[in-house]
């Protein structure tokens, strides 16, 4: 799809602000001597009570709109956390990319649905989380990434890390069929990370590694692809059709091997664009990753019913853990829409 736009490359971590957004990294605000660690998704439910998915000792953590501490649950449940969705009915699903399950929850925690075989990943013939040892496309799952629902709440997964494919399910669970392949042609993907689905059911898919979002019928049918964007991690839709994307850029999380295609080219960046794929607004781009408003490894995105974005942020095993970062980077921020800030924030 050709895309234009009004929006020049915008580096400056201040810069959400001319597009109406005031960022704030601090927004969290936890139990004593507890820790917010990468956080790998987050969403929000009817109420706006924002849910945040994180590799810690607490994985589901939920949060009131302004910040304060609500609850906890999720705590030995999962072995590596990876994505979040809220689906109409508040129930909550959770893709665990190294159990290779999806979890369907009551927004309380309890368990009311299982997707995939604990522990057991489907035959790819990879060898490991590397997409690059992909031999074959296979069926559910092999490091599945994220979950989105359609309008009639039937169950879409991208898979993932070990796999190509997005899978669709009834909305009781049951496969009804899979699409996909390893490659860089329309409907295959190099690690099909994101998932989101509009309300006339068109699917997009966040295809990581090959820095494009593919654009799909609710059967499978390609549709179009968006090119204008760096390894995209996870996609959101409002209610208005606006899309978000998280992109992970090429400074973080770079696979053994690989190198940016240009000595200019973007870390972490949080881009906005119209259902017909032109850019509305775009802010960050890594060169100063810790700064409120800039990132270092985005990774999930949500935007509640106040027009609010919510990132969350990979730092650790993105490369905080090789010293590319501080440890005390953000990983997690909130844009506040300036329209909705109260008079004393």
């Amino acid at each position: 799809m050709p895309q234009s736009s009004d929006v020049g490359p915008i580096s400056n971590p201040s810069a959400c602000w001319q597009f109406g957004y005031k960022a704030d990294d601090r927004w969290a605000q936890l139990p004593p001597g507890w820790k917010l660690p990468e956080v790998v998704g987050v969403a929000t439910h009817n109420c706006d009570r924002v849910y945040v998915f994180s590799r810690g000792e607490h994985p589901v953590m939920i949060f009131d709109r302004d910040g304060s501490f609500h609850d906890s649950w999720g705590e030995g449940i999962f072995r590596r956390p990876h994505g979040i969705f809220i689906g109409p009915d508040d129930d909550v699903y959770c893709t665990d990319d190294h159990d290779h399950t999806v979890r369907k929850f009551t927004y309380h925690g309890h368990l009311l649905l299982t997707l995939g075989t604990s522990g057991k990943p489907s035959d790819t013939g990879a060898t490991s989380m590397d997409f690059r040892t992909i031999v074959r496309a296979g069926p559910p799952f092999h490091y599945p990434t994220n979950v989105a629902l359609s309008p009639d709440s039937e169950i879409y997964v991208s898979d993932g890390y070990g796999n190509a494919r997005i899978h669709k399910f009834s909305i009781d669970g049951q496969l009804l069929f899979s699409w996909g392949e390893p490659g860089t042609g329309p409907g295959q993907f190099r690690i099909p990370h994101g998932i989101a689905v509009d309300s006339h059911g068109t699917v997009y898919v966040a295809d990581r590694e090959n820095s494009r979002i593919q654009l799909f019928t609710p059967e499978g049918k390609f549709l179009t692809e968006w090119t204008d964007v760096a390894r995209p991690c996870q996609v959101f839709i409002d209610g208005s059709g606006k899309v978000y994307v998280a992109e992970l850029g090429f400074i973080a999380g770079m696979w053994p091997g690989t190198t940016a295609p240009s000595a200019d080219a973007p870390g972490g960046r949080l881009s906005i664009f119209n259902q017909q794929g032109r850019l509305l607004a775009r802010w960050g781009g890594g060169r100063n990753p810790c700064a409120p408003g800039d990132f270092f490894a985005p990774h999930g995105i949500c935007v509640d019913s106040h027009g609010d974005i919510y990132v969350a942020e990979v730092v650790t095993s993105a490369g905080g853990n090789r010293g590319l970062v501080s440890p005390d980077c953000h990983p997690l921020q909130k844009f506040v829409r300036r329209e909705s800030m109260s008079p004393t924030r």
